[in-house]
């Protein structure tokens, strides 16, 4: 049974705050609905200063799905942990923590656009040390015990629901990256299907004495829209996908590796290109056959909300059932 997954980074390249508005409290009503069908989890992301209003405050929106949700589970996927107070994010995560009940999970990563860094005026030749300051915080807050922290000694409460602390993963594509994950005896979540990487972070848990696992993405990650007439879908809202697919290849230069790559000019090409995928649900039943996950993106790129629900009502209706879900 593949892990079943809706994702929402809120883009809307020609929203305005009314419409905007709209759309949050759509995504909203949507997860409350996959939450009552048994979907596994909700993804949401960050990043700033994009010009299309993707999502900046991924523990705000994380906080509002789960206050709206009994049991599914959220995975921001990723905080750009430089950018946060350290003691700060021990305390909203301890909070959503503890409102949850353990269903927030967190994946720490240093991000990929030095933009996002200027604007919030972080110095990004420091994100590697910004890094291990907020994670060793993180670490450290959760105890609710005393410690040492830039030259003074805090302490976090309240302290937070899972014990020894709330899912923390270390993400990122570098082998800087996988240390920092073993050194800490924390999870890591490559940023794409890197099998020798994981090989390398495997090595270094042995080399530090800790345990820990990796959870790669699989070799293809296909976004997934679900619609009885693909052809449909394509001609009216090809160029959602294609804005966002467009957006992460302008991101994604130098070392920078994504499980989500696109290299397609044109609605054609992305088509032919299979990273962004409309399936019958005959065809998404097949599909999951083979998967280790089912990742929806119902209103990907600006897609309007009524062509996200009926995305979402085939997936939880007429494709679940036939999982056995």
């Amino acid at each position: 049974m593949p892990v079943t997954v809706v994702r929402f980074n809120l883009v809307d390249p020609h929203g305005t705050p009314r419409t905007l508005s709209a759309r949050y409290r759509a995504a909203l009503e949507m997860v409350r609905y996959a939450d009552d069908r048994g979907i596994d989890t909700v993804q949401t992301e960050e990043h700033h200063g994009t010009g299309n209003n993707w999502l900046p405050s991924p523990l705000a929106l994380a906080g509002a799905v789960l206050g709206a949700t009994r049991r599914i589970t959220v995975t921001v996927s990723a905080i750009i942990g430089p950018l946060y107070d350290p003691l700060r994010a021990a305390e909203d995560i301890a909070v959503l923590d503890l409102l949850s009940g353990g269903r927030l999970v967190t994946v720490a990563g240093l991000g990929y656009r030095r933009e996002e860094y200027e604007q919030h005026g972080v110095d990004w030749a420091r994100r590697g040390r910004l890094q291990d300051e907020l994670l060793e915080a993180l670490l450290a807050a959760w105890t609710g015990e005393p410690f040492a922290f830039r030259g003074r000694t805090v302490r976090v409460t309240p302290a937070p629901y899972t014990r020894p602390h709330p899912p923390l993963l270390v993400g990122g594509s570098s082998k800087a990256a996988a240390r920092r994950a073993a050194r800490l005896g924390l999870p890591f979540f490559p940023g794409a299907h890197l099998p020798e990487l994981a090989a390398y972070y495997a090595e270094q848990l042995v080399a530090y004495g800790r345990e820990g696992f990796c959870m790669m993405p699989a070799a293809r990650t296909a976004l997934l829209h679900l619609a009885e007439d693909p052809d449909r879908v394509w001609a009216e809202h090809g160029a959602c996908f294609l804005h966002e697919a467009r957006t992460y290849a302008s991101w994604q230069s130098g070392g920078v590796r994504s499980a989500v790559r696109s290299a397609a000019g044109s609605v054609a090409e992305l088509r032919a290109e299979g990273v962004y995928r409309v399936l019958t649900p005959e065809e998404a039943v097949e599909y999951a056959r083979g998967a280790e996950s089912l990742v929806l993106h119902p209103l990907c790129g600006g897609m309007p909300a009524d062509e996200g629900w009926r995305s979402l009502h085939l997936l939880c209706e007429r494709v679940l059932p036939r999982l056995g879900k």
